[in-house]
């Protein structure tokens, strides 16, 4: 398909078949909503029971689901409230607001626009002598402002308890994880995922369900300790991957890098051996649930990318319509989470990590005289002896001098070293607490579904007809079987259908039955939308050498076979799970004429 045309095809076809629309629409719409119908809601449920199935079930990690809403000071802790910014510019006729990175890429070769400063932006914008979308007004000369994408909210009646809707579900897993580590046995490395909605108040929502206002993140929060956990590739090393490193993006001639993971981590091209582990897990489970590989890379953030708190990120992107959607990310976030939300919170954010054997180590304490500080400082004593205690660990020296200055709420005070009553004592020790650092794989559901979508949209001709289907895998497909009776009134073929998709249900399967119409325009209305098998019951199998058996015909190929209804649901087991192959079953039965 031309350029532009594959994402026509598919939101006319995701309409017309129920995968997704846009909300709303009796009231106008609004952008960036959209309802999923009972093949898309179909479809986006098996994505995410397969990835659960994959990155919490087999990875043995726990699950949680925490609210969608939070309380203000969480996102100040993650700094949500600070630095969660895109791009804005508004056109001065219209009013129109749109988002000025995706303006310049879209109207140059610049394909990092957000890694710009906003007065770097307002500048592209004069060069490349851009227009409003809406309007056609010149957008030269316009500033280029930062635009925070949060929902906010308030919490119970009156705004004293202002509330956000979260921006990302990791938030959620943070915030829980002084319990959640009680239920880990404190034992690291554990995992925590989590599936649900987060909420962005994009400046200008585009590509159908690609970026949307409210979407679906299927996320793992892997805590390690940097120190003692190493990540074990053997599971992986050989899988085979197409990187974009960052130092190949910044040349002229840059190139992709196809290599297995175990070489890319002994390389350093992949830094940091758990992003390679779960770059590797995930190149595996995109090919199981149906992205096409030849339009699949994981792409390097470059250093203007990346989250200041992250050390190294990668993108798992996926091309549909010539553009390179971002559809995982997958980063090393190191103790930052858990750091700023154990200054903010009231809880402790540590693990207790216990020694191999006892250590005896020299460890400068104090013992603040609190009848001296009591008296001189009042209310702020306890918060002497605290930064007291902080001084001495961090800086043991200062307590050589007569007096030491410490810093309370902003207020210089000096207090005397006598009365820290400062000693440095030998200690056995058999842990310590550390703060766990976190390798995060983040997965957009919903980017996943469209980009399934528009990798499996093929035409062909059948009996002289263009036909358009979707090559979906049988492990995500919204519908498993198809059950047909050739006709309708005749009451054993009725009678059989009936039980043979009753049986099909009873083992599982999502079946349609379908008796109206034309064999043909019914396979027709299951090929758009990804039935990988239909099932039809014909008179040959009610009687003679050919009684009690029924045929299969494969979606992608239109193959048809005669199969024993009494081994049907064991064979279409194994066509679902990819352990039985249809060239199999061919083989091992009779073959029919289409």
């Amino acid at each position: 398909m031309s350029e532009g045309s594959e994402s026509a095809a598919l939101a006319e076809l995701a309409k017309r078949r129920g995968f997704f629309f846009g909300s709303s629409e009796a009231y106008g719409g609004v952008g960036g909503f959209y309802t999923y119908g009972p093949q898309g809601a179909a479809l986006k449920s098996n994505v995410e029971e397969a990835w659960r199935e994959r990155f919490a079930v087999q990875e043995g990690n726990l699950e949680i689901e925490a609210p969608t809403i939070m309380p203000e000071p969480v996102f100040e802790a993650s700094g949500h409230l600070d630095g969660f910014d895109d791009m804005l510019v508004e056109c001065a006729e219209c009013g129109e607001s749109h988002r000025a990175d995706h303006l310049i890429e879209d109207n140059s070769d610049l394909e990092d626009a957000e890694t710009l400063s906003l007065e770097a932006a307002a500048e592209e914008i004069s060069a490349l002598e851009l227009a409003c979308p809406n309007c056609g007004a010149d957008l030269a000369g316009q500033s280029v402002e930062s635009f925070n994408l949060m929902f906010e909210t308030n919490i119970g009646p009156g705004s004293t308890t202002p509330g956000y809707l979260r921006p990302e579900t990791a938030q959620g897993i943070f915030v829980e994880f002084p319990r959640i580590k009680e239920y880990a046995r404190n034992q690291l490395p554990f995992g925590v995922t989590q599936i649900g909605r987060a909420y962005r108040n994009e400046i200008s929502p585009r590509k159908n369900i690609v970026r949307t206002r409210e979407f679906t993140q299927a996320e793992l929060e892997h805590f390690i300790d940097p120190e003692r956990d190493e990540a074990d590739l053997s599971a992986v090393e050989d899988v085979e991957v197409l990187l974009y490193p960052a130092t190949e993006q910044e040349k002229d001639d840059g190139e992709y890098i196809e290599t297995t993971i175990g070489e890319a981590v002994e390389e350093g091209i992949i830094a940091n051996a758990w992003i390679g582990y779960f770059l590797g897990v995930a190149q595996e489970w995109y090919e199981t649930v149906g992205v096409d590989m030849d339009r699949f890379r994981f792409r390097q953030h470059l250093a203007g990318e990346r989250a200041h708190y992250s050390a190294d990120c990668w993108d798992a992107e996926s091309e549909v319509d010539g553009d390179w959607i971002e559809i995982a990310g997958f980063s090393y976030r190191s103790d930052y989470d858990l750091s700023k939300h154990g200054e903010y919170g009231d809880d402790d954010f540590t693990v207790f990590q216990q020694y191999d054997e006892p250590k005896t180590v020299e460890r400068a304490v104090v013992d603040p005289d609190m009848a001296t500080l009591g008296p001189e400082f009042g209310a702020q004593a306890a918060d002497v002896a605290e930064a007291l205690e902080t001084l001495a660990e961090r800086d043991p020296d200062a307590f050589d001098a007569d007096e030491v200055t410490l810093d309370i709420d902003g207020e210089e005070v000096t207090v005397e070293t006598d009365v820290a009553n400062f000693a440095v004592e030998t200690q056995t020790e058999a842990g310590e607490h550390i703060t766990p650092h976190v390798v995060e794989p983040s997965f957009g559901v919903d980017r996943t579904v469209y980009t399934l979508l528009a990798h499996a949209y093929e035409t062909d001709e059948v009996d002289g007809e263009e036909r358009s289907f979707l090559s979906l895998s049988p492990a995500v497909a919204p519908t498993n079987v198809g059950v047909f009776p050739l006709v309708s009134n005749v009451e054993e073929l009725v009678t059989l259908a009936d039980d043979v998709a009753e049986e099909l249900r009873a083992a599982g399967f999502a079946v349609v039955y379908d008796d109206s119409g034309s064999i043909g325009r019914r396979y027709r209305r299951q090929d758009e939308v990804g039935t990988p098998f239909c099932v039809t019951i014909d008179r040959d199998g009610l009687e003679g050498d050919r009684k009690d058996t029924v045929t299969i015909r494969e979606r992608d190929s239109g193959r048809q076979v005669r199969v024993p209804v009494d081994g049907l649901v064991q064979t279409l087991v194994g066509l679902r799970a990819g352990t039985t192959s249809f060239d199999d079953v061919l083989d091992e039965n009779e073959v029919v004429e289409a």
